[in-house]
């Protein structure tokens, strides 16, 4: 662990920081938040960004519990035994609860320390090594007083996909939902058109266990629907989502792709208003088919500190050259 006053950061003292972040509270599981109440910090602080990946399948979603695994409860246990930083002075922060079972290709969090670092590439290769298999931070680096995981995101981008064929490849059965009906994908993109815009999308959401009620109205920039032989990937990128809503989305398009409603059904039950109105034509997919893929932020939010240290996305191992001597 490498101290330095010579490249002290911007402090953070009057960072506003959401009280229920820090202390992680495990009751809600939407995937998006309100501010709610604000704790200042008093104490310098230094910001550190994580691009985290991992498989979910054995985990019980994003956010800390203390009775199941997640994938928070991990991480924090991994930078905890690196920092020697109890869990609540982290202050690890995600930019999203995913739900149990759910992957991530680009989840994205902050944690702050009380000092700095001049080099990132090694704690960075140190917490890969305190982590399971199934869990890797892709990318560690310094930010700035501005930057917040969840309060700077300006888009997220999931991903679900389905695997339409008559023999589910074993290889994609955690990662992919598998459809036996012949899906067209013509008629589920002009359905998903339809989602496209801003909306109230309380028809898609599932009643959260949080006591919070988040706002219904959200703005979808583009949902495709690629096809790669067998595999579809649902790809979806909006300003925020509901509660399962991604998942209640797709479900309705598989629907229409089966040819069991018609692509216009999205404005009726989008216009309904009633989460009872879409149990009518489809259940909740599972969870293994969708990952979130990628993180999108304000970018003034992701200027680094002057002097910080650089970025680290991790390195190759290098072999010494050594002169062998033959008989």
């Amino acid at each position: 662990m490498c101290f330095s006053a010579a490249l002290a950061l911007p402090l953070l003292s009057n960072l506003e920081k959401n009280s229920a972040n820090c202390t992680s509270n495990c009751s809600g599981k939407d995937e998006d938040s309100n501010k709610g109440q604000s704790l200042k910090l008093s104490l310098p602080a230094y910001k550190w960004r994580l691009v985290i990946a991992y498989d979910g399948t054995r985990f019980s979603g994003w956010q800390y519990q203390q009775s199941t695994p997640t994938v928070q409860c991990i991480l924090e246990e991994a930078l905890t035994k690196k920092t020697k930083i109890n869990r609540k002075e982290l202050c690890l922060v995600g930019a999203s609860r995913t739900d149990a079972g759910v992957h991530a290709w680009g989840q994205v969090a902050h944690f702050v320390t009380p000092f700095n670092y001049e080099t990132l590439d090694r704690v960075h290769r140190a917490v890969n090594g305190l982590l399971p298999s199934d869990i890797r931070v892709r990318e560690f680096s310094p930010a700035g007083p501005e930057f917040h995981a969840r309060f700077s995101v300006t888009s997220k981008i999931y991903c679900y996909q389905v695997h339409n064929s008559t023999i589910m490849d074993p290889f994609l059965r955690h990662y992919a939902y598998h459809s036996e009906y012949k899906l067209d994908a013509d008629v589920m993109r002009d359905a998903a058109k339809h989602f496209v815009g801003k909306h109230d999308f309380s028809a898609f959401a599932n009643t959260s266990r949080n006591d919070r009620v988040p706002n219904p109205v959200k703005t979808i920039l583009r949902f495709d629907v690629i096809e790669k032989g067998p595999l579809l990937q649902l790809e979806v990128e909006g300003s925020g989502f509901l509660y399962r809503q991604v998942r209640n989305m797709v479900a309705l398009l598989l629907q229409v792709g089966r040819q069991a409603v018609p692509p216009d059904i999205v404005v009726r039950i989008l216009e309904s208003r009633d989460r009872k109105e879409l149990a009518k034509y489809t259940l909740l997919l599972p969870p293994h088919g969708l990952s979130l893929e990628t993180v999108k932020y304000n970018e003034e939010h992701l200027i680094l500190p002057t002097d910080s240290p650089a970025s680290s996305f991790g390195r190759h191992h290098s072999i010494s050259k050594c002169k062998v001597l033959f008989v």
